[in-house]
């Protein structure tokens, strides 16, 4: 079994990036993952990782943050999918 990071980062709308990251915290997906963190960055943009056990392997299906209304992001959604290969000091 493995590990499998979801990277989900999109740009508010100028001046939205708070509301944009509540957005993102508000977001119910349909099973929890292990882990799953928000982050923010200049430009307004915030970015989620989730991590997740991939028992069904790195292909297997876990679900993602939707798309936010148009109007809050400047830009569609960048995603990323991530095996673990390695993992180094602190969990």
């Amino acid at each position: 079994m493995g590990t499998v990071a979801l990277m989900w980062e999109a740009r508010a709308a100028a001046g939205r990036g708070n509301e944009l990251l509540e957005w993102a915290r508000s977001q119910v997906l349909e099973r929890e993952p292990v882990r799953r963190e928000l982050f923010r960055a200049a430009q307004d943009r915030v970015l989620v990782i989730t991590w997740w056990e991939a028992a069904e392997g790195p292909a297997g299906e876990f679900p993602e943050l939707p798309e936010p209304a148009a109007d809050l992001i400047t830009r569609p959604v960048h995603r990323w999918r991530f095996e673990s290969v390695e993992a180094v000091g602190r969990a």
